[in-house]
């Protein structure tokens, strides 16, 4: 019990004495996921989009199979990407593997299906007079589909925090694509794993404190779009 209270401490010295390792890890785990949801967001909205509006054959098919890619395991992705981008894989030659775009690329293939899933849901949910409207006054299809994206946007907003939740604490895809690699590609829930199995449980501690207050603000920000969005409504 000693000396987890030891831990504990030293956990809190570390977080608040700007301990630079700590701290790279932090901005670097921050960083790859935050790029990795920017990239996909845009995109995902817009396949969503189509998916809940147009009509063609295989439309059902793709959605379910964007169902079934939320429940794909990290390491599962993260092993995939390693058989490509490794030196004998056919994505070899641009040199991605053990990089922090390789860690981005997975992190956009785990956050893509979620995004995709859960805005199909809010944009089939939502009133279709938007859209409509949107159209009747001349507005070109982008500028209604960002018409309709505005309406939506507390729903919306909440879907892409839970993606960002998704992949900032994602340990397998992170670990086989970026290796790990101290003041490189380790992020927070790689350094975690690493700490813990050395038996140094002080950085492990203070860096699931971080995790913890990451999920801490993800879920007040979800309640809070969540609670303006049935206020809209």
């Amino acid at each position: 019990m000693t000396d987890i209270s030891e831990a504990t401490g030293q956990a809190f010295q570390l977080l608040f004495s700007g301990d630079a390792d700590l701290w790279e890890i932090i901005f670097t785990s921050t960083g790859v996921s935050v790029r990795a949801i920017l990239i996909a967001t845009p995109i995902a909205l817009l396949v969503a989009f189509l998916l809940a509006h147009l009509h063609f054959p295989g439309r059902r098919t793709l959605v379910s199979l964007f169902h079934t890619f939320m429940a794909v395991p990290t390491v599962v992705v993260g092993l995939t990407l390693y058989l490509f981008f490794s030196r004998s894989g056919p994505l070899g030659d641009l040199n991605l593997l053990f990089t922090q775009r390789a860690m981005v690329i997975g992190q956009i293939l785990l956050s893509f299906p979620l995004l995709v899933s859960m805005s199909h849901s809010v944009f089939r949910a939502a009133d279709s007079r938007i859209w409509e409207t949107a159209i009747t006054l001349g507005a070109k299809p982008w500028r209604a589909f960002l018409t309709l994206v505005h309406e939506l946007r507390f729903g919306l907003i909440a879907i892409v925090v839970a993606g960002f939740g998704r992949i900032i604490a994602e340990i397998g895809c992170s670990m086989m694509v970026g290796g790990n690699i101290q003041h490189y590609t380790r992020n927070i829930p790689t350094a975690i794993g690493l700490e813990t199995s050395k038996g140094e449980f002080a950085q492990g501690i203070a860096l699931g404190l971080v995790l913890l207050a990451l999920a801490l603000a993800l879920n007040i920000t979800i309640n809070y779009a969540q609670s303006r969005s049935e206020l809209t409504t």
